[in-house]
């Protein structure tokens, strides 16, 4: 513990009870929340506008790609920048311009622009800010709270994630009924706010780097360290392939307009259903953490993703979709919760910035490369082959990874995973 975490966060402090009763956590937990609020009601927003200018699906691919290709270029670099400097001065930075792209859009839809590449720049600027964001997030939060708290701390933040997941959505549908301006102006309030409430968190973090380290080698810490530990890469990878054919949210507004016809409203809680799953999952665990069997739970349930999909794909009743999307993001949460205390227990503090950037940098693939590939098969095969094909494929990586990565089932107690290095960061 440095002298700085010994006067802003006393020692004392890391032995009482909630985690609520840490000042920065609650700081970083409401910054966080309200970032994830505004990125899923301008989601909703951007997702109906563009198909609405395009009636493309293969537009909707587009919108994932464009967000995607910044965090691939600067993944690496955005590490080192959370391992190098100010964690929360990155968040800070990172949530005013998402304010500014939202104030964009504002101007575009007032405008009423009909063609479509100014989105597409817009939202490649948002993927930058988004780059940086999340390894300074992910890498700043052990700092907030002790080791023996810290899966609690991620099932708290993720569910709170999940939360505005929930709300974002279904609020995002709702304000565009006033307008498509409406939405973006309130993401960009939200994002300013949580620009301030980051500035605010008094825990910093600056490592330097070791004298006379090459920068390349630098840069690439995080990767060497992810392929040198087999569960996380297994982990980690597990995600990307499963979510990259198995996830079907860019082609909602298809569902939501042609298949379901239940408007923009009707996207909204149809994007938010996965979350009222996951955030059912997220406060048990939040009060029970898994404690055994964790490496087979989190393979079990990336299955059922898998198959849930499928369900979801053939479905043409809207209580039945909604009521899979649920369960979808019900497994999903177990493999979130797996993979988050998985790694950032594993990893020092002086590499979490790095590894945390490998791992959205997976994130992003399978998110955003994962919205692209649909809207791709889609425009192929249809979408409801699409989807169908992507469950499948989900299931039988599943299967192949039980064979690739046997060192996930054998992942019993997370905090077993944690380096002596890392346990006595907090429990001196």
């Amino acid at each position: 513990m440095t002298p700085l975490e010994a006067i802003v966060r006393p020692r004392e402090s890391f032995e009482s009870g909630s985690l609520l009763e840490f000042r920065d956590f609650r700081i970083y937990l409401g910054a966080t929340f309200l970032a994830s609020l505004a990125v899923q009601a301008q989601s909703v927003a951007v997702g109906w506008q563009v198909y609405k200018i395009t009636s493309s699906p293969l537009s909707l691919g587009y919108v994932g790609l464009v967000q995607f290709l910044p965090t691939l270029a600067l993944t690496l670099h955005a590490g080192a920048a959370a391992d190098r400097h100010d964690r929360r001065l990155i968040m800070s930075a990172s949530a005013l311009t998402r304010a500014i792209t939202a104030g964009t859009f504002v101007a575009l839809s007032i405008a009423k622009v009909s063609v479509i590449w100014p989105f597409y720049l817009t939202l490649a600027v948002f993927g930058v800010a988004r780059a940086f964001a999340a390894p300074a997030a992910d890498s700043l939060l052990p700092r907030l709270v002790p080791v023996s708290k810290f899966a609690d701390a991620v099932a708290w933040t993720s569910s709170s994630g999940q939360i505005a997941i929930i709300a974002g959505p279904a609020f995002g549908g709702v304000l565009y009924l006033f307008g498509p301006a409406v939405p973006y102006v309130v993401c960009g309030v939200f994002f300013m706010i949580s620009a301030i409430g980051s500035f605010l968190i008094h825990a910093r973090s600056e490592n330097k780097p070791a004298a006379g380290a090459d920068r390349l080698q630098t840069l690439t810490a995080g990767i060497s360290y992810v392929r040198s530990h087999r569960v996380v890469l297994g982990a980690i990878s597990l995600d990307l392939f499963a979510v990259l054919f198995g996830g079907a949210a860019a082609l909602l507004p298809i569902y939501a307009r042609d298949i379901l016809y239940v408007g923009p409203a009707g996207l909204g809680l149809m994007r938010s259903s996965p979350a009222i799953g996951a955030t059912i999952v997220g406060l048990i665990l939040g009060r029970l953490p898994l404690r055994r069997n964790a490496g087979a739970a989190m393979l079990a349930c990336v299955a059922l993703f898998g198959f849930g999909t499928i369900v979801f794909g053939l479905s043409t009743s809207f209580i039945l979709s909604i009521t899979m999307l649920a369960g979808v993001g019900a497994a999903d949460m177990v493999s979130v919760y797996v993979r988050r205390t998985m790694i950032q227990l594993a990893t020092p503090d002086a590499m979490r910035g790095r590894v945390s950037a490998v791992d959205r940098m997976f994130i992003g693939a399978s998110n955003e490369l994962g919205g692209f590939e649909s809207g791709v098969t889609a425009q192929w095969f249809g979408t409801v082959p699409a989807v169908v094909i992507g469950g499948a494929a989900c299931v039988s990586i599943v299967v192949a990874w039980c064979w690739l990565f046997p060192e996930i089932q054998r992942v019993d107690d997370l905090h077993s995973l944690a380096s002596p290095a890392i346990s006595g960061e907090r429990q001196e």
